[in-house]
């Protein structure tokens, strides 16, 4: 769940629609100086599905110890540090199952959202927090993410389609390619106050690499330089609910505002740089 603080609110994204979300920026990434990789609906896949395995999570969501929503927020942008905040056990679970999930209808698709995951929890993470058990669970857990990567690649043998793009290079920019993606989703979704960048440098057309600056304009208008979408300005409609700060006063009085609250559509638009 990504969450925005609010006056008196707090406004609630679950992780599928974020990732729905980033999925509907993939599909406009094309313009003639970016293009997106291929192969494009395998990718796509894995951008728009990335958090499938949290969506009965979301349905029963949790509070943190300081009686929060238990959710992505802004003070997570750039450095993923809130382990103290969780059950890492069932965290861990709950990512290793986006990858299960994923291979059981796309092997290329779950390569693709296991490296995301390893990267979340490895370059992304401040692992400064854990004890020296959960440090064995989290290197346990990376480990088994590499060799499900090595296990879902040889899968791959059975998709003769797919044989030119089962290359390190391939890989990495489809990752890379998620990654930028869901950055963008987390940057908005959060309504991110300052300046910052998607993740990564993405290929041009004529060979160059970019780094895609984030800017937000306020009143829920973001800018991006460059600017690697199709059309000039575009909308995109995001489902949340908004849930009263007094009801995380218990864990039963949150799920329950949760529940009964109704869900609305956030507005929200990109354009490149004036």
């Amino acid at each position: 769940m990504i969450r925005l603080e609010e006056n008196n609110d707090w406004v609630l994204l679950a992780h599928a629609d974020h990732a729905a979300l980033a999925g509907e920026f993939a599909r406009h990434w094309k313009n003639q100086n970016f293009a997106a990789p291929q192969p494009f609906a395998h990718v796509l896949d894995a951008v728009s599905r990335h958090d499938d395995s949290w969506t009965s999570r979301d349905c029963e969501p949790e509070l943190t110890p300081a009686g929060n929503p238990s959710a992505f927020s802004h003070e997570l942008v750039g450095s993923y540090d809130a382990f103290e905040e969780i059950d890492l056990a069932d965290y861990l679970r709950v990512r290793g199952e986006a990858t299960e999930q994923a291979a059981r209808r796309d092997p290329y698709a779950a390569i693709l959202i296991s490296m995301h995951t390893e990267n979340l929890l490895t370059e992304q993470a401040d692992l400064s927090t854990l004890d020296v058990p959960s440090r064995r669970l989290h290197t346990a857990f990376i480990e088994g993410q590499r060799q499900r990567q090595r296990e879902l690649a040889d899968q791959l043998d059975g998709y003769p389609d797919l044989v030119p793009y089962r290359t390190p290079e391939a890989f990495r920019r489809g990752f890379e390619f998620l990654q930028a993606c869901d950055s963008f989703s987390l940057l908005v979704g959060v309504d991110f106050p300052q300046a910052s960048s998607l993740r990564h440098q993405h290929p041009t057309r004529d060979g160059r690499s970019e780094t895609i600056s984030y800017l937000p304009l306020g009143d829920n208008r973001y800018a991006l330089d460059p600017y690697p979408l199709d059309e000039p300005e575009i909308s995109f409609q995001i489902p949340c609910r908004r849930v009263p700060r007094e009801a995380t006063c218990s864990l039963a009085a949150f799920r329950r505002a949760y529940r009964e609250a109704e869900p609305f559509f956030r507005s929200i638009t990109v354009s490149g740089k004036a």
